[in-house]
């Protein structure tokens, strides 16, 4: 465990905070936390980071715990893990899961972590991840589909410290850049991390020379502790004592042929507390799909969720970590054993709040969520110019897609729209003047979301068009499995990749692959799914249906989905609606179900080549 080094050793006086001055600390936080992305944004090189965000920071209290951050990752699990001392001008680096705790969760996301000291004491941390376009191993981008250990995907950092007393170890990050093809972006986009924290510890100790570092930390004290007796409210509310409740969803596919992969969660309430167990999830994957995470992010993920669907209004943070208590089986999907491949660790977060939903829904179904859009597809191409005055150099993209939102209580899910809620698109323009591609489409597509009295969000198909050979990659999942409908909503549709060569042949893509080689003017069309239905699709407004036939969102075909007649315009016949709706009422049972998956398991793996093009996955063997 680390050592710190402190010059002053005095205990921090514990005092009573008022509520201004609590609030004050409270929204310096929220925005120093905000101006550590706006640091970054503006220093970092990759598309990744630059354009869409792709980076989480965190500001927490002396002993590592989150008091603003999003999403984050575990201070106390990466300071249990580092051996060595931390004194005051470090800065630490790694990008090992293995070597951390599971903070962070795969090779591609380098971790910075800084102490914030004050008058010779540490008041807190700032730290943030950010993910890497690229870390080196055997293709581009780093995230190799068919990868079966860490050891392939690229260089792995050990926990060690970058800054000695505000000194840069030169040559270490000399070493580390020389295996990765994108040394220029790396070490912008590591520049940006390291001030992106910096600027944090500016913001701290600001706030310490203001209110005293005694009443400074009190405050996140107080801040920690309203987020615990909030959590304490909440769980009493939405759960029953001594109830336990299970939720079983799947990721389609491991990359290298094995699924579809269960993951289990059960819930149980004893009191004050909640008890997450993971047990009956598939084991660990022959592929690269390994979710590693640890307690502390399993804790930080279910409070998320219920503070953002029981009472946005509440701050983050790591306060009630004492309320929940977490099981993860060992050599399971959810804890793989070294050296487990976790390139493709995307789809398993998503999931995560899938499961927390259908826990959650059990109990009150007007809090319930539909399955959506929860991963983060990545789309990668690379290769050389073959003419001009670029001849030779080399180019790469990688990018993140968008999806449908499921359905919700309080209203449809938003059409083609990131998991994470601070993820954008890069503009088409950017793409077109940096790379040699053009975007043929970007576009919603219809009738992908699920039907409900809340409709589930549309998916979205993006079309590119190559200008220069070179090969992509792709990750992505829902393409055998379906994002559920909840109370009576059906389905999203699942996700779809195929190119068409330029030569007019069509081929078919699996949603985890790279390498794929393409030619000019190929064009690939990446279509992700779309969210679940949310509630009983006969009570949605038929002029509502027929706007959205007017808006191309629905199809007069799929608006039958919702027992709306309409023409190609839009416009509503609302005799023949009010039939239609009584023979679809009648044809169904008399209570709908909270949860719709569409066929059976078993079914959709026996239709599997017949509808997707795609042999269906064996199952998953433990290794």
């Amino acid at each position: 465990m680390a050592e710190i080094i402190q010059s002053n050793q005095a205990p921090f006086e514990k005092h009573d905070v008022d509520v201004v001055t609590l609030d004050l600390v409270e929204n310096a936080l929220r925005n120093a936390r905000y101006e550590m992305d706006e640091v970054l944004f503006r220093t970092a090189l990759s598309p990744g980071i630059r354009e869409q965000h792709d980076e989480f920071p965190l500001i927490g209290d002396p002993d590592g715990k989150m008091v603003v951050g999003q999403f984050g990752l575990s201070i106390p699990d990466f300071l249990e893990n580092f051996s060595g001392t931390i004194e005051e001008g470090d800065i630490l680096l790694t990008s090992d899961p293995y070597s951390c705790g599971a903070a962070i969760s795969h090779a591609n996301d380098w971790l910075v972590v800084m102490p914030v000291f004050f008058e010779g004491r540490i008041v807190g941390w700032a730290s943030m991840f950010g993910h890497m376009s690229d870390v080196g191993g055997k293709t581009p981008a780093s995230m190799p589909t068919d990868a079966r250990t860490i050891y392939e995907e690229g260089v792995v950092i050990p926990p060690f410290k970058l800054y000695k007393a505000g000194t840069l170890d030169e040559d270490a990050l000399r070493i580390i850049l020389n295996q990765v093809r994108k040394p220029d972006w790396n070490r912008a986009d590591l520049n940006g991390l390291v001030a992106a924290c910096s600027t944090a510890a500016r913001r701290v100790q600001e706030l310490c020379a203001r209110f005293g570092p005694d009443t400074y930390v009190s405050a996140l004290d107080a801040l920690l502790d309203r987020n615990y007796r909030a959590m304490k409210v909440l769980l009493q509310a939405v759960f029953a004592d001594g109830e336990t409740l299970s939720f079983t969803d799947y990721i389609c596919d491991d990359g290298v042929g094995y699924g579809p992969y269960e993951l289990k969660l059960s819930l149980t309430r004893h009191g004050d507390k909640v008890h997450l167990d993971f047990t009956g999830s598939s084991p660990q994957a022959q592929g690269p799909i390994n979710y590693f995470i640890n307690e502390n992010l399993v804790r930080m993920f279910f409070g998320i969720y219920m503070i953002t669907v029981a009472d946005p209004q509440i701050l983050w943070n790591d306060g009630f970590y004492p309320l929940v208590e977490v099981t993860i089986p060992e050599e399971s999907f959810w804890k793989p054993t070294y050296p487990a491949a976790l390139n493709a660790r995307n789809h398993g977060i998503g999931r995560v709040f899938d499961l927390f939903g259908g826990l959650l829904g059990q109990t009150n179904p007007d809090l319930l969520n539909a399955a959506g859009f929860s991963s983060s597809p990545h789309f990668m191409y690379s290769g050389r110019y073959s003419e001009g005055e670029r001849k030779g150099e080399w180019f790469q993209l990688y990018s993140i897609g968008f999806g449908g939102i499921p359905g919700r209580p309080v209203g449809d899910g938003p059409d083609g729209h990131s998991l994470w809620p601070s993820f954008v698109n890069i503009p088409c323009e950017y793409l077109e003047s940096y790379y040699p591609l053009r975007i043929e489409a970007w576009e919603t597509v219809s009738d992908t979301g699920g039907a409900g009295l809340h409709r589930g969000g549309n998916a979205v198909d993006v079309a590119y068009r190559f200008l220069e050979p070179g090969t992509i990659a792709i990750h992505d999942d829902r393409w055998l499995t379906y994002p559920w409908g909840v109370n009576g909503g059906t389905p999203g549709a699942r996700g779809r990749k195929w190119i068409e060569r330029a030569d007019g042949s069509r081929e078919i893509l699996p949603s985890k692959v790279h390498d794929v080689a393409v030619g000019r003017d190929d064009v690939l069309h990446f279509v992700t799914w779309g969210g679940g239905g949310w509630g009983d699709p006969l009570a949605r407004d038929p002029e509502l249906v027929g706007l959205e036939v007017r808006r191309g969102l629905v199809t007069a075909d799929g608006a039958r989905r919702y027992g709306v007649v309409c023409d190609e315009s839009g416009s509503v016949d609302a005799d023949a609606t009010q039939s239609l709706r009584a023979e679809l009422a009648a044809a169904r049972p008399d209570v709908l179900p909270t949860f719709d998956a569409g066929p059976p398991l078993e079914t959709i793996l026996e239709r599997c080549e017949e509808e997707t093009g795609l042999p269906a996955p064996k199952p998953p063997v433990p290794l």
